[in-house]
């Protein structure tokens, strides 16, 4: 009986530890959402209507916009489909209860709302002693989140438009946090003193990240704050183990606290894979992107969690940018000898010099054995000596006084003269045109410069077969609206973001495909450039060749070979194209993984296409597939990099969830997409479709879970079944199953995927002896007669190693003719 009381109590004492993290109650708690017209819920958090009288608001000229668009399929947060658009500086003011330390955040989603594309915003935002954004823009979602030190009764944040554009808000947090949340006590490394002052700095949360753990939201957080994964940021992930003991987590009197981080940051830890091993010498090393010349708190959250630990064993150091930020480190030392107590250190570094921040953890030679673990860290930028946290924004004129007018007239001044020295070019460029014009002859300006010159053309174009260096060539406006009858509506074959597509016929019989760009379209200019830029350096028989562009008359034309057979989409569903068999199917998926594939490895930098999905992978007259539409692509890390950090785009349902996340783009987003691409091949049917029943509305989801079942056979379409070998229908959704694993570590590379899928071609169109050819239902038998048998490969065949397409493509030899030569009885 005895035992049961104590475990009743025990019991108790963990659930009001538990409950605590929702006593926080802020003084001062303003939650915005930004256009709306009333109130909604997120969370237990209700964000107040900002309606158009609202008081909080003091603006000369503003607009209410709304969409129904979201930024993801699932998501139902209403907090982005409303914003408020300034067209000139206007300033929200909030009523500050108690004076100190607090959260400012600020949610952006870019939409179109009547002629505010809002991807194309550039604005400041600041407070009356702190720049906060300078020249801001942003095309995915975005969250900012600052910590300022408030000293007065109101607090005012002022949103600016840069020159001839506009500023705007999704929704806005001003809450007030607990005192204990930045204290003195701060440590510099370089050079080794106390850091004073931390608590007078302006804050922007940089990173916040929930070492050996997963995401955490607002629903895990006393403060509403967002913890991500580790995973992205860890140089070498064999270095690693990770340790998940929330239980073993205690908050004690001199140590951290429930709203510094909870527990379940504390709970989990990242720690030196084979720790204690008496040879171990190695660091973990995380590596994070910066902002250059600002200064960086750091917040190292530690609790030793291990389940057989003990104490005055763990003791290691920690280093930031291989400078020793914390030495001889010992977690027992600084908890009062409890073991599992938190605790966190806070480190100042120097002025930033390099964009990279890289911080591990590695053995002390005075620890017992090697070992080191981490459980959280938080990376926060320090306002500079200007009081900015974005290096020019604005300040507030109050504080700066007579140099602000003294700068004012010299900006006016100088503003004065360019403006005047703009006008003269206006007009010369203006006198010089007519003269032009008068002489029969057209611009021959090339926007783009390829391989590092600029090119002026004749009357010639490429017929979409000659060398390369033909597609510089710029096609005149005439010739573009002769080949497509005046752009004549009857010639549309497609309409994309970029606006629609016209068949057309050149002046020697050559048929085009010319996109047009849409002036109200939300792609412009920067995808017309990358188009050029792109294409003009690839030529492989898997993508889509660019014949030409025309950029007259406030156009933007790109003019492609045309492919007869349309998107590999329109074979699938929703249009009159008949539809494909299954190795019709395979030989299309292998050929837009070849095309892929070259992107990521064939040229000096990899080229991640960010918008892979079946409606962009074309077929030609002998159904030959080739990857098109090169608007959003960006060129890949450096060598030293993991991932190119940059705002999300892509489509919906073939968006990688990790990328979205993290921002963080990698090669493996293209594989994610090309997984999607791949059930969507198999399944026939869209891959977001909103009238279906919930759990099948997003077809990777539902594809995944069947796959897992090992009943992929049951959701195949229709039109296929009875007619996919079960081995090619194993190894086929394998394949597709990799590419969409969580994290982009554990998925395949395109070469890998190459692989698979012509290793699953072969296994539809191997014959057992005896078989008849057209039974598709027999098993298959084996192959490995076949293994090393070189000798026979046809002479015209140019052979690539194991996982490696060759740049000159075998698309024109049968697949199962050259792979027969390769394949093994199992695939990878």
């Amino acid at each position: 009986m005895g035992s049961s009381v104590l475990i009743w109590i025990f019991s108790a004492l963990t659930l009001a530890l538990l409950c605590s993290s929702q006593d926080f109650v802020p003084a001062d708690n303003h939650l915005i959402n930004c256009g709306s017209d009333s109130d909604t819920k997120v969370g237990s958090r209700v964000f107040s209507a900002d309606k158009s009288d609202s008081k909080l608001l003091s603006t000369p000229n503003h607009v209410t916009a709304s969409t129904s668009t979201k930024p993801t399929p699932d998501d139902s947060s209403p907090l982005y489909q409303t914003a408020r658009i300034f067209d000139k500086p206007s300033t929200y003011t909030f009523s500050i209860n108690r004076q100190g330390r607090h959260f400012i955040r600020l949610h952006f989603y870019p939409f179109v709302f009547s002629t505010y594309n809002m991807s194309q915003a550039s604005f400041d935002v600041s407070t009356p002693n702190h720049g906060l954004l300078s020249k801001f823009t942003v095309d995915g979602i975005k969250v900012k989140e600052f910590s300022i030190n408030v000293t007065s009764s109101s607090l005012a944040i002022t949103f600016a438009p840069s020159a001839n554009s506009f500023a705007y808000v999704n929704a806005l947090e001003v809450m007030s946090v607990p005192d204990n949340l930045i204290e003195e006590g701060a440590i510099s490394y370089n050079p080794k003193a106390d850091f004073p002052g931390v608590v007078e700095q302006a804050m922007e949360t940089t990173y916040r990240v929930n070492m050996g753990g997963q995401l955490l939201n607002y629903a895990n957080d006393t403060l509403w704050r967002t913890w991500v994964p580790d995973d992205e940021f860890l140089l070498g992930e064999s270095s690693r183990q990770t340790i998940n003991n929330v239980r073993a987590v205690t908050y004690v009197s001199d140590g951290s606290t429930e709203e510094v981080a909870p527990r379940s940051v504390y709970g989990t830890a990242s720690e030196m894979a084979s720790a204690g091993t008496s040879n171990t010498n190695f660091n973990v090393t995380w590596q994070f992107n910066v902002d250059l010349g600002f200064q960086y708190l750091m917040r190292f959250h530690f609790c030793d969690i291990r389940q057989n630990g003990s104490l005055n064993q763990l003791v290691f150091d920690v280093y930031v940018n291989s400078l020793l930020a914390i030495k001889d480190f010992d977690i027992s030392s600084t908890s009062s000898n409890v073991l599992g107590a938190a605790y966190y250190r806070d480190v100042v570094t120097p002025l930033i010099s390099d964009n990279m921040l890289r911080v591990s953890i590695g053995p002390s030679n005075q620890g017992s054995y090697p070992d080191a673990l981490l459980n959280g860290l938080e990376i926060m930028k320090m306002n500079n000596s200007m009081g900015s946290l974005s290096g020019s924004a604005a300040l507030s004129p109050t504080k700066h006084g007579s140099k602000s007018k003294v700068w004012a007239i010299i900006g006016a001044i100088v503003g004065s003269v360019i403006a005047v020295f703009f006008v003269v070019c206006l007009l010369l460029t203006f006198r010089r045109r007519r003269q032009q014009e008068a002489m029969g002859h057209s611009k021959t300006w090339m926007p783009i410069s390829i391989s590092g010159h600029s090119h002026t053309t004749g009357s010639k174009f490429s017929n979409g077969t000659a060398a390369s260096n033909n597609l510089q060539y710029r096609i005149p406006f005439v010739q573009v609206a002769d080949a497509t009858n005046n752009f004549d509506e009857s010639r549309v074959i497609g309409i994309g973001g970029f606006g629609k597509v016209y068949k057309g016929v050149l002046n020697d019989g050559t048929e085009v495909a010319c996109k047009r760009g849409n002036p109200r379209s939300q792609q412009g200019l920067a995808e017309f450039q990358t188009e050029i830029e792109m294409l003009s350096q690839f030529r492989h028989r898997h993508l889509v060749s660019l014949i030409g562009y025309c950029d007259e008359k406030n156009e933007m034309i790109l003019i492609y070979e045309y492919m007869q057979n349309g998107t590999l989409k329109s074979h699938l569903y929703g249009s009159e194209y008949p539809s494909l068999g299954w190795k019709e199917r395979l030989e299309a998926c292998i050929g837009a993984a070849r095309g892929l594939h070259y992107l990521h490895t064939g040229y000096a930098k990899a080229v991640i296409h960010r918008d892979v999905k079946s409606a962009n992978i074309l077929l030609d007259e002998n159904l030959m597939a080739k990857v098109a539409d090169f608007g959003l692509s960006k060129t890949g890390p450096e060598i030293d990099q993991t991932h190119v950090s940059t705002a999300v785009k892509g489509s919906f349902g073939y968006l990688d969830p990790e990328y979205f996340r993290r921002q963080q783009l990698t090669d493996k987003s293209d594989v994610y997409s090309f997984g999607v691409v791949l059930f969507e091949v198999l399944c026939a049917r869209p891959v977001i479709d909103p009238t279906l029943p919930r759990e099948m509305v997003n077809l990777a989801e539902w594809a995944m879970k069947w796959q897992k079942k090992g009943q992929l056979e049951q959701i195949i379409d229709s039109s296929l079944a009875g007619k996919i070998r079960p081995d090619s229908l194993r190894k086929f959704g394998e394949t597709a199953e990799k590419c969409l694993a969580e994290y982009g570590v554990d998925r395949p590379s395109m070469g890998d995927v190459l692989w698979n899928l012509e290793y699953a071609l072969q296994l539809q169109e191997a014959v057992v002896p005896g078989e008849p050819e057209d039974n598709s239902t027999n098993m298959i038998g084996d192959l490995s007669p076949q293994v090393n048998n070189f000798n026979q490969v046809d002479s015209s065949v140019s052979v690539a190693p194991f996982g490696v397409s060759h740049i000159d493509d075998i698309s024109n030899s049968s697949m199962s003719k050259v792979f027969s030569q390769l394949v093994k009885s199992e695939g990878r």
